[in-house]
């Protein structure tokens, strides 16, 4: 499938539209990963009650946050339908931790990029493989990273279509959604948290801050990602 030819048949389409003739065209080979994320909710939430063919999974990286899987409970109980989960390979993670220590992250870029590698990136590459298109919840808003990207991509490393059905949605817009359609979502959002990954990596913005500011704030001059979605 040509790139330009997929965006063609995009062009003026609804979310519920597009996500359906992207799991039409890579037929059985779609993979929507979610974080539990509003993004996520609403994505899952069209998906769901749509019955559209799109296999849903997620990563449990051993270090979430209670309140996420207060919400994936949730949207089980919700929609009534499959959530796949993936786990980091524990041998990874058990020479990680006992080499280095629970919180090897706070004192190197390298360490948090190993860590986020084998508890994020390995269990993502075993999700896709097989795929042709990987659905994700990214919006342009949330980094000046993701602003440079466009909301049908291709990703060379990974060769699989990527595809932001939200992708020019304000957070605003998401919030709104989320309360007017009743989706399950984090009540983290509630406390000022507005990008939510890891317990330990994660804290809540104060106004006026940058919305990934709360992300691995302990960094300075990072992409602030976690290999997930760099380009």
């Amino acid at each position: 499938m040509n790139l330009t030819v997929l965006n063609n048949k995009l062009t003026g389409r609804s979310i519920t539209e597009s996500l359906s003739i992207i799991a039409s065209t890579f037929a059985g080979k779609t993979v929507f990963t979610t974080s539990f994320s509003i993004e996520d909710q609403i994505i899952a939430h069209l998906i769901f009650v749509n019955s559209i063919p799109v296999e849903v999974m997620t990563i449990d990286t051993g270090r979430l946050f209670p309140e996420i899987y207060k919400v994936y409970n949730e949207t089980l109980k919700r929609y009534k339908a499959k959530i796949s989960v993936l786990f980091p390979d524990y041998k990874d993670v058990e020479v990680m931790v006992s080499e280095k220590g629970p919180y090897s992250f706070y004192y190197s870029l390298e360490n948090r990029h190993e860590c986020c590698h084998y508890r994020k990136v390995v269990p993502l590459n075993r999700a896709l493989q097989g795929s042709e298109c990987w659905i994700s919840g990214i919006r342009a808003t949330q980094s000046e990273n993701r602003s440079s990207m466009q909301c049908l991509e291709y990703d060379e490393g990974r060769k699989v279509y990527k595809f932001y059905p939200l992708f020019s949605w304000s957070f605003d817009e998401v919030r709104s959604y989320i309360k007017a359609n009743n989706i399950p979502y984090n009540t983290l959002y509630d406390k000022g948290f507005v990008s939510i990954g890891c317990e330990p990596c994660t804290r809540a913005v104060a106004d006026g801050e940058d919305f990934r500011a709360g992300r691995w704030w302990w960094e300075k001059g990072s992409e602030k990602e976690c290999g997930l979605h760099l380009k």
